[in-house]
């Protein structure tokens, strides 16, 4: 039995005070998911950053979006948990593929599947 169909997990690092306390975070989970940026592609796991409202009005959450099998995002998420300490709690959840579809065409393209074609006539 292979490796499960991929899907779209968010995984979410909680309790950052400022936006831009969240965004620091960005480049230490991007070498660890990327050591090497100038490799030749795909990169293991397609991945991308946004930011989210945090669990209580006075905080954010960076929000890791990631297109591959429930048990490597759980690992993933297990990574950026050592990672990032306690700055704050780390959850992984089933995303939206209509809110990461940037993740869904790189995995395509970069397996070789072609385009996806999204109904507005492209």
């Amino acid at each position: 039995m292979g490796e499960a169909e991929p899907r779209v997990y968010e995984i979410r690092i909680h309790g950052c005070p400022t936006s831009q306390e969240a965004l620091a975070l960005q480049d230490p989970i991007e070498r660890l998911l990327c050591p090497d940026p100038d490799h030749a592609p795909p990169c293991e796991i397609p991945w991308s950053f946004t930011l989210a409202d945090g669990d209580d009005d006075a905080s954010t959450a960076l929000v890791l979006g990631v297109y591959t099998s429930g048990v490597r995002a759980a690992q993933v998420a297990d990574r950026v948990r050592v990672l990032v300490g306690e700055t704050g709690p780390v959850a992984v959840s089933e995303g939206e593929a209509g809110d990461w579809e940037e993740l869904i065409e790189q995995y395509r393209v970069e397996k070789g599947l072609g385009s996806v074609q999204n109904g507005r006539g492209q």
